[in-house]
């Protein structure tokens, strides 16, 4: 398989909430770059083009956008 990520990603273990519309969702998030993120979730769940992750316990906050999608995990890409 050919990497096409700019950053290079680490594994994390971290809860995570995705927002959006006034509405909250719990994830998992997986691994991390300064890129973007792998994150997992509990449902599936139709997701709007843009939201923001938050990590609460690294004060951690970023808009980002789907990048790909397998089942109930999820690529993003930190929008600057």
């Amino acid at each position: 398989m050919i990497e096409k990520r700019a950053a290079q990603r680490h594994r994390v273990f971290k809860g995570g909430k995705i927002t959006f519309e006034n509405s909250g969702i719990t994830c998992t998030v997986r691994n991390m770059s300064a890129d973007g993120a792998a994150i997992d979730l509990d449902a599936l769940v139709t997701l709007p083009q843009s939201f923001t992750l938050a990590i609460a316990r690294d004060n951690f906050v970023r808009k980002c956008r789907p990048v790909w999608r397998s089942d109930r995990r999820i690529g993003l890409a930190f929008v600057q």
